[in-house]
């Protein structure tokens, strides 16, 4: 029997705020976690489920990518990961009755969170183009549908891609595989919008773009930075590796324009005494202004050369700096120090909020540090100048030979549970020629070698009228792109958009002239093929690939996995004899990989570097660790075989008088772009979403007061963008700052606002000015 969904949406005017938490997870995220599970999904069907979340034997959770030891609790998940997990084992469904009650234009009035409570989507969908309603359609005339829609194209480029970070190995592999084999690199993905300024910038100072650290290092570290992130709402688990690094002694900055609870004190609700007495976590909390990073650790550099120059040492060094690192593993430093001498400590302070005495005290930590990690999030990757401030985050840890030894290194914590596999298996729309090479050895076959469009260049394209079909593999496109009406028009501009979904979002309202919804399996279920129950595989931060098996049975006997999906479908382009009239596809046996999965693990095993031995290592309960070359061996592929440093001209936002500068991020109640729930209990948020947190003395200056409703309009070259009706909540936060929840917000991000180098669109730094609506 499905429960009953909610039947209306968030109701603003409920909205009460009270004074934010000092401290996380405890006893009320249990509460809060059980009392979720058994709404969605009962009590049988949560002991099936949560139980199994993150266990060797069971799958893996699709929220956050943090890894696992290999000895794992009986209860290994996270209040935000019990949310995920009850929302995709939930019993509530949408099926095709749903549709025919309600028209297209009826959901469009619908929040994010009606949508996404109304439950698993349970038949494939066709909306016909004209139509007012979604009718459902058999899978083979869908696949035959898009076949047919990608024949009439002009050119393989009218297609476009994308992927979410919870598609499993095997499918993207498979997917990538489909993609060029049409002929196009057009790829986006969801890492396009978050952590491509960390791929662009690691991948040019230490020549791979993925983090060098593991758990163990996490734990054993002496000085540990957390900036821009906020873990106790986005990456509870990862809380519990910092409370062990605790007790071992290390010490951890904290660097945020928010306070952030989780950071605070850490009530660990698996042991007693963390349940009745926690931990404090941050030693130091660096109140820095939104995108002032990059000042920090230049100021941290210009901190540690100074104290060189004055003859003083660092913890098993005879100098603050590791020399002996510098010359044997590094290039490009005399770059570095000229343009550290070019910046002044006022333009630091400036930029960063700080005094001058909290960065010299920080500074004083990294001296009396033998082991450094730095971790971050979106709040170092979403600026303008995000791959220059990871740059020279990468330079203070190379003057201390801080990578590739024990408890130090680059710690950038992703998002969805698979978004580094995504890219290890190639979604990607500029991928190496290695990887091109060794794909068409395996397929015998030619991939287009000319770079594809990443997310912001796919909304332009369909903007442009440039792109005919758009498929999404997960994720919702439209509400986690930038500039939400031009991403709305972009995709009315095409004539098919597919989603492959297992809930109901916004992105199935914001058509082409025809869609398609797929529904698929989630994480959770059973994945029965012909040759068996399969299993897939997943890549955490920290590079662990390991296998992930669902358990429950399936929402409905109409759902495909995405591995048959993508297989299904390539069969009918390349294979059918009413194929597309392409002479160069992959010479791959399409069906039979989507009968036994381990067929796809053996093609990945030859293509891609580190998964020798592929099916045989992911039998062991932790999987396997992919090779990291500055980790493992303090090798560096860089053009020059070594890490790199790098001079950065300082870049910070200088907010014009009346404005503020505007981030976006989550509540506690959402993962990404999913609503689970009305409060940020931890910051003291309760039946509403739609607030602004600002700073009490900005909001006397602007002439406003706590409570006053406002619109929020953003200001980018000579355009306007609008966000109406938001509370201004008095909030901890820099001057000249303010904060609100995306989606909401995304209306605001400017699709030309993106990044250097990654092309990130830059939802941290957004000027806005407030205007008052009526109460």
């Amino acid at each position: 029997m499905a429960s009953k969904a909610p039947v209306h949406n968030i109701d603003e005017s409920k909205l009460t705020v009270t004074k934010p938490k000092t401290k996380a997870v405890g006893i009320p995220a249990v509460v809060n976690s059980l009392k979720i599970s058994l709404e969605q999904m009962g009590p049988l069907r949560s002991v099936q489920t949560l139980l199994a979340v993150n266990q060797v034997d069971g799958f893996d959770c699709m929220g956050c990518a943090w890894p696992e030891h290999e000895k794992r609790n009986a209860a290994e998940f996270c209040e935000n990961g019990a949310k995920a997990v009850a929302e995709e084992g939930t019993r509530r469904r949408v099926t095709p009755e749903f549709f025919a009650q309600h028209s297209i234009e009826d959901l469009k009035t619908r929040d994010d969170y009606w949508l996404g409570q109304q439950g698993r989507l349970t038949h494939p969908m066709l909306l016909a183009e004209g139509a007012t309603h979604y009718t459902p359609i058999e899978w083979d005339a869908a696949y035959e549908l898009i076949a047919q829609e990608m024949k009439e194209m002009d050119h393989p480029d009218q297609a476009v891609f994308y992927t979410s970070g919870r598609t499993s190995n095997e499918a993207a592999f498979l997917y990538q595989l489909l993609v060029r084999g049409l002929g196009t690199n057009n790829l986006p993905d969801c890492s396009n919008m978050c952590h491509e300024s960390t791929g662009s910038a690691l991948v040019e100072t230490i020549g791979i773009g993925k983090g060098s650290v593991s758990l163990v290092d996490l734990e054993t570290a002496s000085l540990i930075f957390v900036a821009g992130q906020n873990p106790g709402t986005n990456h509870p688990r990862m809380l519990s590796a910092l409370e062990k690094a605790k007790k071992n002694g290390a010490v951890i900055i904290s660097v945020n324009p928010l306070p952030e609870a989780g950071l605070l004190r850490f009530e660990n609700p698996q042991t007693i005494s963390g349940t009745l007495v926690g931990t404090q976590l941050t030693d130091d909390f660096l109140q820095i202004r939104a995108g002032g990073d990059q000042a920090l650790f230049q100021g941290l550099g210009k901190y540690l050369l100074e104290a060189e120059a004055q003859g003083r040492k660092s913890p098993g060094l005879t100098t603050v700096l590791d020399h002996e690192f510098i010359n044997h593993h590094t290039a490009g430093i005399n770059e570095y120090l000229r343009c550290l001498e070019k910046v002044q400590w006022s333009e630091i302070v400036e930029a960063t909020g700080l005094s001058l005495d909290q960065i010299k005290a920080t500074g004083e930590r990294l001296l009396a540090s033998d082991a450094t990690i730095v971790c971050w999030a979106m709040g170092l990757t979403q600026h303008k100048h995000s791959v220059s401030t990871l740059r020279d985050v990468v330079n203070v840890l190379l003057l201390q030979g801080n990578i590739g030894k024990p408890g130090a290194g680059v710690c950038p914590v992703r998002g969805h549970s698979n978004v580094q596999g995504d890219r290890t298996m190639g979604i990607f729309e500029k991928m190496p020629q290695a990887f091109h090479d060794r794909l068409d050895q395996e397929f015998k076959f030619l991939s287009p070698r000319k770079h594809g469009y990443d997310t912001v260049a796919a909304i332009r394209a369909m903007r442009d009228g440039k792109v005919r079909v758009f498929i999404g593999m997960g994720g919702n496109f439209v509400r986690a792109a930038p500039d939400s009406e031009v991403t709305e028009r972009a995709l009315a501009n095409t004539d098919l958009t597919v989603q492959i979904s297992t809930k109901l979002n916004h992105s199935h309202v914001s058509t082409g002239r025809r869609a398609l919804i797929l529904p698929t399996l989630g994480r959770t279920e059973k994945d029965a093929q012909r040759t068996g129950d399969q299993r897939v595989t997943v890549e955490d931060s920290m590079s662990a690939v390991h296998a992930s098996r669902g358990r429950i049975k399936p929402a409905s006997e109409h759902l495909h996995s995405e591995v048959a999906i993508v297989c299904n479908l390539a069969h009918k382009l390349f294979t059918d004899s009413d194929n597309l009239p392409l002479p160069n596809t992959p010479k791959a046996a399409w069906l039979s990989m989507k009968d036994d999965y381990s067929l796809v693990r053996k093609h990945i095993e030859a293509v891609i570097d580190g998964f020798e031995n592929f099916e045989e290592r992911i039998q062991h309960p932790g999987g396997f660790v992919l090779p990291h070359p500055p980790r493992d061996t303090r090798q560096f592929e860089t053009a020059s075989g070594k890490a790199r440093f790098t001079g950065n001209e300082l870049e910070f936002i200088k907010v014009p008088e009346g404005r503020l500068v505007l981030q976006t991020l989550r509540s506690h109640d959402q993962y990404n772009t999913t609503i689970y729930g009305k409060d940020d209990r931890y910051r003291g948020i309760h039946g509403g979403r739609r607030v602004v947190l600002v700073n009490e003395a900005d909001i006397a200056e602007l002439g406003f007061r706590d409570g006053d409703m406002v619109h929020l309009i953003s200001e980018f070259r000579g355009t306007e963008r609008r966000a109406d009706n938001f509370r201004i909540v008095s909030y901890s936060t820099p001057k000249g700052c303010a904060a609100a929840y995306y989606p909401e917000t995304n209306v605001l991000v400017p699709l030309d606002s993106v990044a250097d180098t990654s092309g990130t669109p830059t939802s941290k730094s957004v000027i806005v000015r407030l205007e008052r609506a009526e109460a």
